[in-house]
């Protein structure tokens, strides 16, 4: 299985250099703990107890290539964006389309050329909530692998992926992201 560290932000970006990436990140106030490249894509780590605003850092992420950068990405079309955040989801209710607050940012986000294109929250059935320009991105794997339909895995195992260990599998084989910083082996 692929899983994310507790209390992790991962930004995951196709299109941009890491060091201006990065670059992005620090002048905003929300410099990295960890990077680095690899498979094609820059990655920017945070942790939620030095950076306690998840939700900026989702937001920066999403929308690096519209207008606050238009002039440093050449070709913002083709940049691709996946944040992925194992911090709780927002206990805000069934509410998940509007703005989450600081500490519980949506717990997944892809946006390409600076548009929101699909995001929910991981585990406990939240991927049925699904939002975005394309929010059924993933409704073949999530079909196939019981995370949403009439009846699901979670209908029939109490147990079954409580943190979104099945879903961040699903969403790394998707756009091949990299292990670092990525985990591999969690069952």
């Amino acid at each position: 299985m692929t899983w994310l560290a507790p209390a992790a932000f991962l930004t995951f970006c196709r299109g941009i250099p890491l060091a201006d990436l990065d670059g992005f990140f620090t002048e905003a106030c929300l410099p990295a703990t960890a990077s680095g490249t690899s498979d094609g894509w820059a990655w920017l780590a945070h942790r939620a107890d030095t950076t306690p605003d998840g939700g900026a850092v989702q937001q920066l992420g999403q929308y690096i290539t519209g207008f606050r950068y238009t002039d440093r990405v050449t070709d913002q079309q083709n940049v691709d964006m996946v944040f992925l955040a194992s911090t709780p989801a927002c206990p805000c209710g069934h509410r998940y389309a509007v703005p989450h607050c600081a500490e519980h940012p949506c717990q997944f986000a892809y946006s390409r050329g600076g548009f929101a294109v699909s995001l929910f929250n991981l585990g406990r059935r939240r991927e049925s909530r699904r939002f975005g320009s394309q929010a059924d991105l993933f409704i073949r794997q999530f079909l196939a692998q019981g995370l949403v339909g009439r009846t699901t895995r979670y209908d029939s195992e109490p147990d079954f992926n409580p943190d979104g260990t099945h879903t961040v599998r699903i969403i790394a084989d998707h756009f091949g992201l990299p292990s670092p910083p990525l985990r591999a082996g969690r069952a």
